[in-house]
Formats: structure tokens, C-alpha cells, sequence
């Protein structure tokens, strides 16, 4: 398989205006899924197609085990990459969209065949191989772009939002279809995406971007846990993060982590009064909205209580909530990166 690395990577449009890369560091592992999680414009596309040679760096290096690839076409990089959108032939069937790069390169027509019936049993489309592009499903179309990308053997799968064309439901069902795929095969995968659920779901690590930059690179329970600055903290989370100011540091806790304060009977956990002014019942969990004060500036927040606690809570009225304290983040006001925890009290 194959190490991919690209160092003090960088991008820029508009002559030089427009910094899309700027100064990226970052590897992925052999046969790791590695997520790019960003909102749009952050620069992972830009990334992900600078990796596969559709996009020529400002300046940095791309390494693919260990060799250099920069300025080398993306045909002999080893790579295979899907879309957001599938691109496949119409007007041609399932069999022959997979085996067009095959027959492209020469490859006999035995054979190709015989890679194209291996790749559409992994991904379970063989009884589709008849049927056109407009015959089938959306996570259908899907799997035979990853069967198109899989008959070329690649080292490495580049995946740009494959998901974002599929509704709600379908989308959850081809998260894990492609976790069980990856593996399965092994390959390294780069994945892009906007959506925190499907980082959270499919990345071995996941790699936050914003402004061009990398903000924090982890497992996605360190991410969500141990966030590294404000961004990543109100990025990742629904609800995000709650950030209130105190003496020139921002208090965070998680909305799952502010309870009532009859739920958190431990002597290290910090207090509150919460003003409740709104209350939303979502999937079994309770949205609590509101204003609290103590532990530093009066600021909005959000509780998410879920269905196992049944402590009795009315818009209109005050409540005592609490945090435990290890549940509680630090971070510098002015930078906003995370900071040793600061003695808050109950």
C-alpha cells in the first residue's frame, strides 16, 4: 500500500492573493483513513487535488512512499479518485463504466472483465453490471465509481464529499458500507468532507482545516474531547461547544456535560444558575436554551439532557446546573488556543 506526505505544502490564487494551502504538514499512514474535515473554502478539495496532481503546488512537496511526486502526472501517482459528483457514461451499463479505465490503459478484454466481476462482487453490484447509470440508486452509482477506481489497483483512494448527492438515510447506510470497504481492501484513503458526522463515523484520524491551514490532527474522540483552539471546539459538536469568558480565558464544556446540577454528585464540578428561555425535544434528547452566570461572563448556552434524565425543566424559570470538572476546557481569549485548566470552584 502507501504512505502519502505532503510538507509545508502550499497554494495560492489571484497571484499570490488567495492562500487556499498555507503551510500544510500532514501525513497519512499506510492503509489509514485519514478525514479532511473543514468548512467550504477551508482548502481540502484544494488539498486532496493537489495530493493527486490535478492542482500544481505554490511551492512543497508531495510524497508518496517516501518518492517524491510533485509535478508528476496523476496516472503515475497510483492514485484513484472519486467525486462528489460519479461521473459515469450514461449511455453505457454498469460493466462497461467500470472496465472504460482498463480498456483506456490496453488491458485485455478477458481480463479486464475479470477485474471488473472481482471489484463489483466486493462492493455487492454484480447483478447490476447490466443496468445503465440512470437505472440505478444514488449509493448504487456510488459504489460503481469506487468499483471503476478499485479495478486500477491504486495505492491510494482519494474520496472528495462521495456522499453529499445522498439523502439523509442512504447517506448513513454508505458511511458504513464504506468503513467495511476500506477494511476490507486496505488502502489508504483521504477523505473530504464538510460534514463532522461522516468525519466522526469513517476517520481513523481526523485532520480539522480552516483558512488554509491545519488546526488540529487526531483520533476523533481526541478531537471532540481535547479540542486544540476555539475553532475546532465550536466546529465539531451539535450543539457546539460552550465558551464562556472569564478573566481573559473562555471556560468550554460540552452541551451533553451541563446537567442538572442533582446529576453530577461529585465535589469537583463547577455550578450554575441557568435562565431557561427555550426548550427543544430532539430525537429523545432535551435542548435546553439559556443564560448563565458564576463561573464567569453571562453568556448563551445550550444543555442536551438526554432521555435518562428526567429532572423537571420550564422555559421561564431558573435551574442549578452543574459541570463535572474534568469535563471542563480551557482556552486563551486573545488566541484562543487551549490552556492549562484554570480553578474554577463549585
Amino acid at each position: 500500500m502507501a504512505v502519502v506526505e505532503v510538507r509545508d505544502l502550499r497554494k495560492h490564487f489571484d497571484g499570490g492573493q488567495v492562500h487556499a494551502i498555507d503551510g500544510v504538514d500532514l501525513t497519512a499512514a499506510d492503509r489509514e483513513y485519514l478525514v479532511l474535515l473543514g468548512p467550504s473554502g477551508c482548502g481540502k478539495t484544494t488539498l486532496l487535488r493537489t495530493i493527486a496532481g490535478l492542482e500544481e503546488p505554490t511551492s512543497g512537496e508531495v510524497l508518496i512512499d517516501g518518492r517524491v511526486v510533485t509535478g508528476l502526472p496523476p496516472r503515475v501517482r497510483k492514485i484513484a479518485m472519486v467525486f462528489q459528483s460519479y461521473a459515469l457514461y450514461p449511455h453505457k451499463t454498469v460493466l462497461a463504466n467500470i472496465v472504460f479505465p482498463l480498456r483506456a490503459a490496453g488491458m485485455p478484454a478477458e481480463e479486464r472483465e475479470r477485474k471488473a466481476r472481482w471489484a463489483a462482487g466486493l462492493l455487492g453490484i454484480e447483478p447490476l453490471l447490466k443496468r445503465k447509470p440512470r437505472q440505478l440508486s444514488g449509493g448504487e452509482r456510488q459504489r460503481v465509481a469506487l468499483a471503476r477506481a478499485l479495478v486500477r489497483e491504486p495505492h491510494v483512494f482519494l474520496l472528495d464529499e462521495p456522499l453529499s448527492n445522498l439523502d439523509a438515510k442512504l447517506r448513513a447506510s454508505a458511511r458504513d458500507e464504506l468503513k467495511r470497504f476500506q477494511d476490507e481492501i486496505g488502502i489508504t484513503t483521504i477523505y473530504v468532507t464538510h460534514d463532522q458526522i461522516e468525519a466522526m463515523g469513517l476517520g481513523d484520524r481526523i485532520a480539522v482545516l480552516e483558512g488554509g491551514k491545519v488546526r488540529q490532527v487526531g483520533p476523533p474522540v481526541e478531537i471532540y474531547d481535547n479540542p486544540a483552539d476555539t475553532f475546532v471546539a465550536t466546529f465539531i459538536g451539535s450543539p457546539p461547544m460552550n465558551l464562556v469568558p472569564r478573566n481573559g480565558h473562555l471556560v468550554g464544556f460540552r452541551p451533553e456535560h451541563l446537567l442538572p446540577v442533582e446529576n453530577v454528585r461529585d465535589d469537583d464540578r463547577a455550578t450554575m444558575p441557568l435562565a431557561v428561555d427555550r426548550i427543544e425535544y430532539l430525537s429523545g434528547d432535551r435542548h435546553v436554551y439559556g443564560t448563565v452566570t458564576r463561573i464567569g461572563e453571562e453568556t448563551r448556552v445550550v444543555a442536551r439532557l438526554p432521555s435518562t434524565v428526567d429532572t423537571p425543566i420550564t422555559a421561564g424559570e431558573t435551574h442549578e446546573f452543574a459541570v463535572h470538572g474534568s469535563r471542563l476546557r480551557f482556552f486563551d481569549a486573545e488566541s484562543g488556543l487551549a490552556g492549562e485548566p484554570v480553578r474554577i470552584g463549585s
